[in-house]
């Protein structure tokens, strides 16, 4: 008895010695991967809010417009959205596109939206979870998709993920650093190297379709985020049963739509309006829609626009960048129907002419220009309900003056003629559109085009030919 004690009280030494090795090595191997700060949380624990919308629209189709929560409403927050969505369908909207409802960052704040302090949660300054479940809700109701914008480079300082240092991109003495490259003093760059990281961003992701009954997510900055980071986040999400989802990168690099989105910014079309409206000729519109479309995958599109978010804050909104009311109009005549995707940002569509921030909030005066905003309905709400102005093949009369162009589809044809100067032009009509009967859609009327014709300073025609 007495040998058997010794034998067993030995056992338990080396027993306990052995446990004593294995967590100190797991401690110190904790110490350098530290347990991600909340669970990363599997699809089977999250709860499908709602019916995934099943009328998502499809990519060619698309007329997205782009809520800046601080701007929309009196109140900045989803409610005050929610109570303006019949006017988003009186536009023939498909997708709302949210910038970012997350609360934002305290340290080293300067109260941008897209310094995010925790992906899994709305900020008490937008409302709350259910305020969005009840935006998407009736938004699907009324035909209209939603997607969230997401900020997958960085986060706040004082997101909980800074406690994970590794999941941070650092400099050679170990600091987290902001985006190298910017000035975003605000904002900690996130490190794709991280595999931790990267499950716990798509993770996020994949929590506000299930939760909120999303479609889609607007991609902030993606050109900062690695290709294979997209690839795998869009074909995680994509690979949920039954949905299909609306992937929007903000981007220069040309390998997004190979990582699986669907829409990318138009910047070279944005530049070349702007070119016009500072004396270049017409044709650079024109050149520059050819450009991007030479080699763009087939069901991937551009988003075309003459203002967003950056654009309004940082330069100038289209009343003041496209001389007036007039100049904003035939600027996004030129916009909508060449091609792509159109884009419009809460307030373009009433003539605010002066900079809308989104750092702060500042309320749109929705009463202002009821012309201006009567004729962006009849424009969109033509473009949205007419398959050949988003699809039919453009053919280009050019003009150095006046952008002319015809689109067909079938035996549907439309033409659209603008005069991009602020000086009446004399412009020789065509001769294949001369000596036929059109219908004018803003004005109503039936027209039948002689040899020539004057446009007054930044006029627009939207013809149709009667079947």
């Amino acid at each position: 008895m007495a040998k058997l004690n010794s034998i067993t009280s030995r056992t338990f030494f080396r027993l306990i010695l052995t446990l004593s090795v294995i967590v100190f090595f797991s401690c110190q191997k904790d110490k350098e991967n530290p347990t991600p700060p909340g669970p990363i949380v599997e699809d089977s624990l999250y709860q499908q809010y709602g019916t995934p919308f099943t009328e998502i629209p499809e990519i060619e189709d698309i007329v997205m417009y782009e809520v800046n929560l601080r701007a929309f409403s009196p109140s900045g927050d989803l409610l005050g959205v929610i109570d303006r969505l019949d006017e988003l369908v009186d536009l023939k909207v498909s997708v709302i596109w949210l910038m970012p409802i997350h609360p934002i960052g305290l340290v080293n704040s300067v109260n941008s939206p897209y310094s995010v302090r925790d992906y899994k949660a709305v900020s008490e300054e937008y409302g709350t979870l259910n305020d969005l479940r009840t935006l998407t809700d009736e938004a699907h109701a009324r035909g209209m998709a939603v997607i969230m914008d997401w900020v997958a480079n960085h986060t706040s300082w004082d997101n909980e993920w800074i406690s994970n240092k590794s999941w941070y991109t650092q400099d050679g003495n170990g600091n987290i650093i902001h985006p190298a490259g910017t000035n975003w003093q605000d904002v900690a760059d996130l490190n794709y190297s991280n595999q931790i990281m990267r499950k716990a961003m798509i993770d996020a992701m994949r929590y506000w379709v299930y939760e909120a009954n999303v479609d889609g997510f607007r991609c902030d900055y993606a050109d900062g985020v690695p290709f294979d980071f997209w690839k795998e986040a869009i074909e995680s999400i994509r690979s949920i049963s039954g949905r299909n989802f609306i992937f929007f990168a903000e981007g220069a690099r040309n390998d997004h739509f190979t990582a699986g989105f669907d829409l990318n910014f138009s910047w070279k079309f944005y530049e070349a309006v702007k070119d016009v409206f500072s004396g270049n000729a017409v044709s650079s519109i024109f050149s520059a829609d050819s450009a991007e479309y030479a080699s763009t995958p087939p069901g991937k599109q551009w988003v075309r626009f003459t203002t967003n978010h950056d654009e309004s804050a940082w330069d100038a909104t289209p009343v003041s960048l496209f001389d007036g009311i007039d100049g904003a109009l035939a600027a996004s005549m030129v916009t909508v129907f060449t091609g792509g995707v159109p884009l419009i940002y809460g307030s373009q569509e009433v003539g605010t002419a002066a900079n809308v921030p989104f750092f702060y909030n500042s309320n749109i005066n929705w009463d202002s220009h009821p012309e201006m905003l009567l004729t962006y309905k009849k424009m969109l709400q033509f473009y949205g309900t007419s398959q050949t102005a988003k699809s039919g093949q453009i053919k280009v009369y050019e003009h150095n003056d006046v952008a002319c162009f015809k689109k067909k589809l079938n035996d549907d044809e439309i033409v659209i003629m603008v005069n991009l100067r602020n000086v009446p032009v004399n412009y020789t009509i065509p001769s294949e559109l001369k000596n036929i009967q059109w219908y004018e859609v803003f004005n109503e009327y039936f027209i039948t085009l002689g040899t020539q014709t004057t446009l007054e300073p930044y006029q627009f025609m939207l013809l149709k030919k009667p079947l």
